[in-house]
């Protein structure tokens, strides 16, 4: 590990724990927002990563939606803050176990606005539960429909179908986004040398009316982008 990497993990697990420390006791929305914001361009300035949003006009700026993104790389929740930031849309990420017991991310995960998914449950009751909660107190939710990080060589995963079935129980328009550039590739040589400034393109797709049936989610998901594997 060169110096460069080693002040990069300093700084970011310093400003996890401040961002996770900070927002501790928080639960207004907008100022877990605001924080995620703030966190998402420190981080990525100090990578020296530029976020270039294509059709950022298709963003909604306010309303309740279940906003899915491809998933590729560790960056990809502050990829996704980015893209939404001008918007008064909030909500809160879905999250796995592991990130919650993590203790380069515990803290800031707790309390960002999170509902833990655990895979080793029995049942997904709890999950469902929370999910319906939040929604109830006018939040988003943010979901990687793929489950983990994809690491084929395909450009999205297969989804899972607890995506779609968050957004039927709970009435929620899809808002899709994808991430069209090798986000994984592009953090590896950030990480390398923050020196030269690089680019991630995410890419802002059309409403998917959860309501629609006729075809699945990601069927309607890769459409939307000209996916064609």
């Amino acid at each position: 590990m060169t110096f460069d990497q080693i002040k990069i993990a300093i700084y970011s697990l310093y400003l996890t724990n401040y961002y996770g420390f900070m927002l501790s006791g928080v639960t207004d929305p907008l100022i877990r927002k605001e924080a995620r914001k703030s966190y998402a361009n420190k981080i990525l300035n100090r990578l020296n990563i530029r976020v270039k949003i294509i059709n950022k006009e298709k963003v909604p700026q306010d309303g309740q939606y279940l906003l899915a993104s491809n998933h590729r790389t560790i960056i990809d929740p502050l990829i996704v803050e980015i893209a939404t930031q001008d918007s008064t849309i909030h909500g809160d990420w879905i999250a796995k176990k592991e990130l919650y017991n993590s203790f380069f991310f515990g803290k800031f995960t707790r309390n960002l606005g999170t509902i833990l998914l655990d895979r080793e449950a029995s049942q997904m009751g709890n999950l469902f539960k929370d999910i319906k909660e939040s929604v109830k107190n006018g939040n988003s939710i943010y979901i990687f429909p793929e489950g983990t990080r994809n690491k084929t060589d395909s450009p999205v995963a297969e989804f899972k179908e607890g995506a779609q079935i968050i957004a039927i129980k709970n009435r929620l328009p899809i808002l899709p986004v994808y991430i069209r550039s090798k986000a994984n590739d592009i953090l590896k040589e950030a990480i390398k040398d923050s020196s030269v400034q690089r680019t991630i393109e995410i890419e802002i797709g059309d409403i998917i009316d959860y309501k629609d049936r006729s075809v699945t989610f990601q069927e309607a998901y890769k459409r939307q982008f000209n996916i064609s594997t």
